[in-house]
């Protein structure tokens, strides 16, 4: 039976440059969420009762947002699903923003959400996101193998 497994070569790491400069995307926007976090938690505090609830899911939905795009600037592939949720998020909010024109905030919804759209997949693209789905290399064949432990070593170390 044929080996099928996938192994990663260097043809398949992104130029040193890319990565960093996608890396680099992906922290701006963690640090630019973390901004929208402030302005949220303003927000609440001058808010109506009945918007607090949702005012607050929205605030606190900026840590989480803002959280995975630290993990993908951290390890750029090693993140599975991470980069296609984020893109689809974005995506979803940018187009509802822009046929909901008429409602306030569409317009500022659409530009922010729509600029992250673009520099999340721009760094998707620079960074090779897609390769998180990728299997791992094997360890190298003939390598030295790691001692076994046994009971009398773990009680010595």
């Amino acid at each position: 039976m044929p080996n099928t497994a996938v192994f990663h070569t260097a043809d398949d790491a992104p130029a040193p440059w890319a990565d960093r400069i996608g890396r680099w995307l992906m922290a701006f926007d963690a640090v630019a969420t973390l901004g929208a976090l402030a302005r949220g938690i303003q927000i609440m505090t001058d808010v109506s009762d009945e918007r607090l609830l949702t005012e607050a899911w929205r605030t606190f939905a900026y840590v989480l947002f803002a959280g995975l795009w630290a993990l993908i600037a951290v390890a750029p592939r090693g993140q599975r699903g991470l980069w296609e949720l984020l893109l689809l998020h974005k995506t979803a909010v940018t187009v509802f923003a822009l046929a909901v024109g008429h409602v306030p905030e569409s317009s500022q919804t659409a530009l922010v959400d729509g600029f992250l759209v673009v520099s999340t997949a721009a760094a998707y693209v620079l960074c090779r996101g897609w390769q998180a789905w990728r299997p791992a290399a094997p360890a190298p064949v003939g390598g030295a193998p790691v001692p076994a432990r046994t009971d009398a070593s773990a009680t010595h170390a």
